[in-house]
């Protein structure tokens, strides 16, 4: 505690600390939420990845305005690069925009919270492990939570397959009809070539107990990010019908394919531009 306000005053300008601040984000009087959202933590993590988000990956944001201000929101995103960057990248996009900031709950693949300290870390700055009974309590309680359902399909995919999309899981779709909640596209572009997987040590993986260990770079390419949003999506019907439920999630797949192919054709280089 002492530590996190030490960091705090050394780090946050009161710009970002207003901006957080501005948040609806009901927290207890620890500063904690139900699920071990940190505002002061969240504020930290923020100011230390300013740079980076802005000078390292250079990120545009297209359609931003799309995301509700208010109210539980489905963020649905095509995933990539070994780690979690997207996700952060766009949970830090839509907590400082200047009109209605929210905090963004990420949906993470269930071994990275189980990491020490790092799955603390992911939890205090709105990551939740990957469940469906997490997805639905936060959604009741008018949160916007981010997902890919390509899950470790997509994350841990070769370079060969870029910007292929993997199968989509049909849960988010389950849950946004039952939760009666709009689904908001999400295409990214530039991910892909930060951490570029040339092969996957599946033996190795195999005796760590995690889903893959990536032949890639030590640490990220500083690759020109830009994330397209589209409009929001709602889905009515019968969730017993699995068919029209896959239709559904087909339709979802197709935008952020299409707003991937956006991204791809306004871009001017992968490190430039």
């Amino acid at each position: 505690m002492r530590i996190r306000s030490i960091l705090k005053k050394l780090l946050v300008s009161p710009e970002l600390e207003e901006q957080v601040n501005n948040i609806r984000k009901p927290v207890g009087v620890y500063g904690y939420d139900p699920w071990g959202y940190n505002i002061d933590t969240c504020m930290i993590c923020l100011s230390l990845f300013k740079n980076i988000y802005e000078k390292y990956f250079r990120v545009e944001t297209h359609g931003l305005e799309n995301v509700p201000a208010q109210g539980r929101v489905l963020v649905i995103a095509n995933h990539s690069g070994q780690l979690p960057i997207d996700g952060v990248l766009i949970g830090y996009a839509i907590a400082t925009r200047k009109d209605g900031p929210r905090a963004g709950r990420a949906m993470a693949e269930r071994f990275f919270p189980t990491v020490p300290f790092i799955g603390n870390l992911i939890n205090q700055v709105g990551g939740v492990i990957g469940d469906p009974v997490n997805c639905i309590k936060m959604l009741e309680n008018e949160e916007l939570v981010i997902v890919f359902p390509e899950g470790v399909r997509g994350s841990g995919k070769l370079f060969k397959k870029r910007y292929q999309l993997q199968r989509f899981g049909n849960g988010f779709m389950h849950i946004a009809m039952t939760c009666r909640t709009p689904i908001i596209p999400v295409g990214v572009v530039g991910c892909e070539e930060t951490m570029p997987s040339l092969a996957d040590i599946k033996p190795l993986a195999k005796l760590l107990g995690i889903p893959y260990v990536p032949v890639t770079t030590p640490i990220p390419l500083p690759a020109k990010v830009s994330l397209h949003f589209g409009k929001p999506m709602m889905f009515e019907g019968d969730i017993d019908n699995e068919e029209s439920v896959t239709e559904k999630v087909r339709q979802v797949k197709t935008e952020i394919r299409r707003l991937i192919d956006i991204g791809l054709s306004n871009r001017k280089g992968v490190f430039y531009g």
